[in-house]
């Protein structure tokens, strides 16, 4: 038999019932919460409830962070161009990157790459080659971040404080004392510790953004829906400089080419 196109080890349907991961799902609703379903899709197995309890601080630490993230404002200005909720989360999704919901996976990475060296040796590095560490400092939140304190007191709790709590914790200093600055662990940073001590591949960072946030973008299109259409246009006047050329005739080499 030629091998077949897709596989996968997420779910499969045997005659018309559904298996998720080798349940079958009309035997986890009601029975499994959202986050341990959500545990049991990315990791196969179910949580045990210390697992449960730590995946729920965490997405409850990302669910929202008002109107300004470009996601949200992505997300609103796409419905005031009179589109349908799912367009506006969609266009919410995109606008996630490297500054935005992305540095989770990066610093998941940087901690599952350099866990056997010190924070001394990684601090160094990435200063020397002018790389921005992920994971670390915030607009307003200079001495700490309150969501990433939570997240790691939690961890304490949870028995989720290890190795990439410590590297993590270890860097912030380390980053004070050789930048002359400090810059706190933010959330991403905090998360991408945690996740990294529960055994989720790096890979998946931006997923826990993604899940954890999904939400907030659901009700913040749904408020936009009930707003003017094109609600969100700039006021050229109020908002807007305008450094281009001034105005200027077409020259008559260019008229009449036709």
């Amino acid at each position: 038999m030629s091998e077949k196109m897709w596989k996968t080890g997420i779910s499969t349907h045997i005659g018309k019932k559904a298996y998720v991961r080798g349940y079958p799902l009309e035997d986890l609703i009601g029975k499994l919460s959202f986050t341990e379903a959500i545990y049991l899709v990315l990791k196969g197995e179910l949580p045990t409830e210390n697992e449960r309890k730590m995946l729920d601080v965490i997405f409850v630490s990302t669910i929202e962070h008002s109107i300004a993230p470009p996601s949200v404002i992505a997300a609103r200005a796409v419905i005031s161009g009179g589109n349908s909720l799912h367009v506006g989360v969609g266009a919410g999704i995109l606008a996630f990157g490297s500054a935005h919901g992305g540095a989770l996976e990066d610093i998941m990475k940087l901690l599952q790459e350099n866990i056997e060296k010190t924070p001394e040796e990684i601090v160094r590095e990435y200063l020397s080659s002018g790389k921005r560490i992920p994971g670390f400092g915030h607009r307003f939140f200079k001495e700490f971040d309150p969501r990433a304190k939570n997240i790691l007191d939690y961890a304490r709790k949870l028995g989720f404080y290890g190795k990439y709590c410590k590297l993590l914790e270890g860097i912030e200093k380390e980053i004070e004392r050789q930048k002359g600055k400090k810059l706190v662990i933010n959330v991403d940073g905090a998360i991408a510790a945690v996740v990294s001590e529960m055994g989720f591949d790096w890979r998946l960072g931006k997923g826990f953004f993604i899940i954890g946030r999904v939400p907030g973008l659901v009700a913040h299109t749904y408020e936009e829906l009930f707003e003017r259409p094109f609600s969100k246009r700039l006021d050229e006047e109020k908002d807007v400089e305008y450094i281009g050329k001034e105005p200027r005739k077409l020259p008559e080499d260019y008229k009449g080419n036709w």
